[in-house]
């Protein structure tokens, strides 16, 4: 009798899981682009702003303070601020990972999920160097944020605020800046 509880629930834990990652899946699948706010946090140092996400591989984020920017066109990234201006290949950055859903959806089919505190469910994908931790709220199933080494191998936290999905963007919005 005990064997059979075991298997009883080990089986249901197994199709929640399933039933939890499909629904993740489906939730990538029908999304073209997303805008939220974010609070980041590497090592120690909070930042926050807005960003606005098109798959694939484009992202824009505005944040709070000193009119930095984060811009990528799907090939290069852009971080500007005043003062200063980098460009990197997307392709030495996590963000390649991230940004690409067909990526993203490949691996969580394959990855073991992790449930944190009843709350969400992460996913580790290590590729290329790179260690991403990427998280999904238990409820919605929806992308709620993700842990990366940045390029300087400092551990950033990025956490998304409410998300509006499928709007119409300005194409001109993943325009790289020039640099001053």
């Amino acid at each position: 009798m005990l064997r059979l509880l075991i298997f009883f629930f080990t089986f249901l834990s197994f199709n929640a899981s399933a039933d939890s990652r499909d629904k993740i899946i489906e939730n990538l699948n029908n999304t073209s682009n997303l805008s939220f706010e974010f609070e980041q946090n590497i090592n120690g140092k909070i930042e926050s702003g807005n960003c606005t996400i098109e798959y694939p591989k484009k992202i824009y984020c505005a944040y709070d303070k000193n009119n930095k920017i984060l811009v990528s066109n799907g090939k290069s990234l852009v971080i500007k601020t005043i003062s200063s201006y980098y460009r990197y290949p997307l392709k030495k950055t996590p963000l390649d990972l991230i940004l690409d859903k067909d990526f993203l959806i490949n691996k969580i089919y394959s990855l073991e999920e992790n449930i944190i505190d009843n709350s969400y469910i992460k996913y580790t994908i290590k590729e290329n160097n790179n260690k991403i931790d990427i998280f999904f709220d238990i409820i919605s199933l929806e992308l709620i944020g993700w842990q990366t080494k940045d390029i300087y191998q400092n551990t950033a936290l990025t956490l998304l605020g409410p998300i509006i999905k499928n709007q119409n963007i300005k194409k001109k919005l993943f325009k790289l800046p020039i640099q001053n």
